[in-house]
């Protein structure tokens, strides 16, 4: 079985998206919508694909059309996950999928009734380096964790990105605060129980720069970082009983990674073998779900504890007062 894909948009992460969707073997691109009819002549041409749509609405209602993927601006995420899920396509939609938990139980519940699957782009979740990583710390090589911190920045340069745009959602946490986030629940197993989170803010009403502290059930504590300031750079390191764990590229890892594993006063270093692509697995894991019936990696109680937890450190960034306001 071959699964037919449609594209809602013309992001730039389309460029990693398309050639995932022509590699794996279970899949095909047939079409590419936006807003602009001329524009999705020029990207379909641009990308050899058979058919373009002027409106997304127009691609949901082709029926030779089995699954979208959703790259849209954040704040379109839910009006067009449910829009795909009423014309019956299985969705996969870019993270965050939603802005708060009670948006994902709405798409739960269509997705359910629908008999449809939806899943959220974290692409990192499916690469061996998160696989190994959860090994070593599931399995007991650092003994109990107390702290993990982690962090995603980079410089944001262009003043009319979507990005600095409150009404689509915008801002670091949400852009790339997601995946120390998310890291964090996935080595804890759980969502925390107290969250405190502290911005600096834009003239848009956005954060560019944010720090978060959440503390999980059993006194695990994580410090996140995303901002939009400082140059590119991921990281992440867990500390445990018995040992520490450092993982220098933990969001898109290369073909080639290393960990360092401390215990006892000594570094093992451990190589990862990662993927010739990104963004190949993520499809893969997808194809999956839809054509066998696998559960996906991401699961909808995933991505809810995820919009919980960052819409939690956004509403104490909010609430925070400072003692020194500039």
């Amino acid at each position: 079985m071959i699964l037919r894909w449609g594209i809602l948009g013309t992001a730039r992460i389309n460029r990693r998206v398309i050639p995932a969707i022509r590699r794996t073997g279970r899949s095909r691109l047939l079409a590419v919508a936006s807003r602009s009819g001329a524009r999705a002549e020029a990207y379909a041409s641009e990308w050899e694909i058979p058919r373009a749509c002027a409106g997304y609405q127009a691609l949901l209602d082709d029926p030779a059309i089995d699954a979208v993927y959703i790259p849209l601006p954040n704040s379109e995420h839910v009006p067009w996950t449910l829009a795909a899920i009423a014309a019956g396509k299985h969705v996969l939609c870019e993270k965050p999928m939603a802005l708060n938990a009670a948006d994902i139980d709405r798409i739960h519940a269509a997705a359910t009734a629908a008999k449809v699957v939806v899943e959220e782009g974290f692409m990192y979740r499916h690469e061996p380096l998160t696989a190994k990583v959860l090994e070593l710390v599931h399995g007991g090589a650092l003994g109990t964790v107390h702290a993990i911190v982690s962090g995603f920045t980079f410089s944001l340069v262009r003043a009319n990105d979507v990005r600095l745009d409150a009404t689509l959602g915008g801002g670091a946490l949400w852009d790339v605060g997601g995946y120390p986030v998310t890291y964090a629940q996935l080595l804890t197993g759980r969502g925390p129980k107290m969250v405190f989170g502290s911005a600096q803010w834009h003239a848009g009403g956005v954060d560019t720069e944010f720090m978060g502290m959440l503390r999980y059930p059993g006194g695990a504590t994580a410090t996140v970082y995303a901002g939009f300031h400082a140059s590119l750079r991921t990281w992440l390191e867990v500390l445990g009983s018995d040992g520490a764990l450092t993982v220098p590229n933990p969001f898109k890892p290369g073909i080639r990674e290393t960990l360092e594993l401390e215990r006892n006063g000594r570094v093992e270093t451990i190589t990862v073998a990662g993927s010739a692509e990104l963004f190949v697995r993520e499809i893969a894991d997808f194809e999956a779900a839809v054509l066998d019936g696998a559960p996906p990696v991401v699961t909808l109680a995933d991505s809810r504890d995820a919009a919980a937890t960052l819409s939690a450190l956004v509403d104490s960034a909010r609430d925070a007062t400072a003692l020194y306001p500039e």
